[in-house]
């Protein structure tokens, strides 16, 4: 994958840029993409959770 960039643009158009991109990447990088997401949720859904308490 090369250099990421932000976009602004309209959600259609970033939305098939993302797909193209997409079908670029081998299987392989498809795949750590995956597994990338499936390990962020999951630290995401098992963190501590703070709250300001006055």
């Amino acid at each position: 994958m090369g250099k990421v960039k932000l976009n602004h643009a309209h959600p259609k158009l970033m939305e098939a840029r993302y797909i193209e991109e997409t079908r670029r990447l081998t299987y392989q990088q498809r795949f750590e993409k995956l597994i990338a997401i499936i390990e962020l949720s999951y630290m995401l859904k098992n963190a501590k959770k703070y709250s300001k308490s006055k």
